[in-house]
């Protein structure tokens, strides 16, 4: 008997491994989808003959919408099954996905790739986090949240480079078609995937599913508005504080009074989870913030096409991949807090090794050492951080508490890269604007024109394109201009580091909060959520 029950034990293994793959497949066309639809913007302009801003809008509605819904997602899981809503995303993604190989028009993009897509993300990204929960235990469960993360994040570092080598040798349409295939080779291990039951109240929280879509909508409309250099920025965002406020509010009201909310307020008591959630923010505002600082320095002051800046940050990205891939196997009993610890310190080095550097290096290759140190410490982040935050929920709730997780990472991302390019804007502004008031060299009735100049069209500009720009210009204006603009640069971009630098140090002050409380204890597939 006992060597019969041996092959069992290693299909169940293959399986899960299997499952644990696939679920990792399925979080990198997630990711990887919105880099690739950023990199194709000038083709499908103009393949489908429509407009930059019209693109650019379908882009920015397939985020607010995935925002919006996402909370909602997480309780579609736990009213239809877990898994049910598992598929039902990956099957709006893959409509997405189809729609834009055979899109001929905006309204197609709009239609199914923005709203349905967008949909498809709300219910996918909690339920596979929940499913993960309740298919893996253990050291197997630590490795497969590891290994999602590592996907996730290795996405994200080299989507952008995936999705400019696809549409420059082949076509956008291809890069999309094969997130189709990938969904659909997903989809072909679903019996692998055991469902996670939900047990609990039933009833739906229609004036708490309205608060969240105002209160997420709001605060992510207006941080794309902000991104884009848009008005109403501040009033976007009050009004989508005030609906999580009220929101919060709501669910503490609703969960006294022993009515169904759309999420426990109770989670909310669990230390561990607050400190995750809030790890979790800080690690994708620097990952954001460095992922929009270091492109721009790469292709605008190095001068580097896209290819080239794409392998110049492969050592942050092939770091991080393989870092949180080794950190989900061999933790052992190490604690996750005190790695945790470690990922933000490490972080905090890379990004500040970088600060010196940026003004002094005409080469990439001076950054690997850096890049390898701060990819380091995300993958021993995203190694630990979902399983850190999640073990601890008992099954009943996974999904709520997936859908607090993903919408604090989805939030963490977009402030990041939002937030340190408009830092690296204004600092733009202000530097071009002082170092043409010191010039002795421009006319005092031209210092304001340059000055305006360079704001408006030489802050995304190498140098050799502003030369371009400046050739109907004096020789000694145009070397006094390329000069301000040089010198401009890397002060903008230190400032802009300034921001991944200072989400990674009070991560790091975070982790030190996390160390002096006992670690989370995985829950048992019934058990309570553990308080305190």
């Amino acid at each position: 008997m006992a060597g019969d029950a041996v092959p069992g034990v290693h299909k169940e293994s293959a399986g899960q491994r299997r499952l644990a793959l696939l679920l990792a497949m399925a979080m990198f066309v997630l990711v990887v989808d919105t880099s690739l639809m950023n990199v194709s913007i000038s083709s499908v302009v103009r393949d489908l003959d429509t407009t930059v801003s019209g693109v650019q809008s379908a882009i920015a509605l397939e985020a607010l919408v995935s925002a919006a819904f996402i909370l909602i997602g997480s309780k579609i899981g736990d009213l239809f099954g877990r898994k049910r809503a598992y598929v039902l995303g990956l099957l709006g993604y893959a409509v997405g996905a189809i729609a834009m190989t055979l899109a001929q028009g905006l309204t197609a993009i709009i239609v199914f790739w923005a709203v349905i897509g967008g949909i498809g993300a709300a219910l996918l990204l909690p339920a596979m986090q929940s499913l993960i929960h309740g298919n893996f235990e253990g050291d197997a469960q630590r490795q497969t949240y590891a290994l999602v993360g590592a996907s996730a994040a290795i996405a994200a570092a080299v989507g952008p480079l995936l999705g400019g080598f696809i549409t420059t040798y082949l076509s956008w349409r291809v890069g999309f078609l094969l997130e189709a295939v990938i969904i659909a080779v997903v989809l072909s291990g679903i019996r692998l995937v055991k469902d996670a039951p939900y047990t609990g109240e039933r009833s739906i929280d229609l004036v708490g599913a309205l608060l969240s879509v105002v209160g997420m909508g709001g605060v992510v409309l207006g941080i794309l508005v902000w991104q884009e250099g848009g008005e109403y920025v501040g009033l976007l965002i009050g009004i989508g504080v005030v609906g999580l406020a009220a929101l919060a509010y709501w669910l503490v009201r609703r969960h006294r009074a022993g009515k169904a909310t759309l999420l426990d307020p109770e989670l909310f008591r669990v230390r561990t989870f607050r400190f995750g959630i809030s790890g979790q923010l800080l690690q994708q505002v620097a990952l954001g913030g460095a992922m929009i600082a270091l492109p721009i320095y790469l292709q605008m002051v190095l001068e580097y096409n896209a290819m080239q800046a794409g392998l110049s940050l492969a050592p942050l990205s092939l770091s991080m991949f393989a870092i949180a891939l080794l950190a989900g196997k061999k933790a052992g009993k190490r604690r996750p807090s005190g790695i945790i610890r470690w990922g933000f310190t490490l972080l905090a080095i890379g990004v500040a090794g970088l600060l010196p550097l940026v003004p002094r290096v005409d080469s990439g290759w001076y950054l690997v050492v850096p890049l390898l140190v701060a990819g380091s410490g995300l993958g021993l982040l995203v190694s630990q951080l979902n399983n850190y935050t999640l073990s601890p929920i008992s099954e009943e709730r996974v999904s709520e508490a997936a859908g607090v997780n993903s919408a604090g990472g989805s939030f963490g991302l977009s402030f990041g890269l939002a937030f340190t390019g408009a830092i690296m804007l204004a600092m733009l502004s202000f530097t071009f604007t002082s170092l043409s008031d010191d010039s002795t060299v421009l006319p005092p009735s031209d210092k304001e024109r340059v000055a305006q100049a360079l704001n408006d069209d030489a802050e995304l500009m190498s140098n050799t394109q502003l030369k371009e720009l400046l050739a109907d210009e004096p020789p000694a204006i145009q070397e006094e201009i390329l000069r301000i603009n040089t010198d401009a640069r890397p002060i903008a971009l230190q400032v802009a580091l300034l921001i991944p630098l200072g989400a990674a140090l009070l991560g790091l002050g975070n982790s030190f909060r996390m160390v002096r409380i006992p670690d989370p204890v995985p829950s048992s597939p019934d058990g309570p959520v553990p308080l305190g």
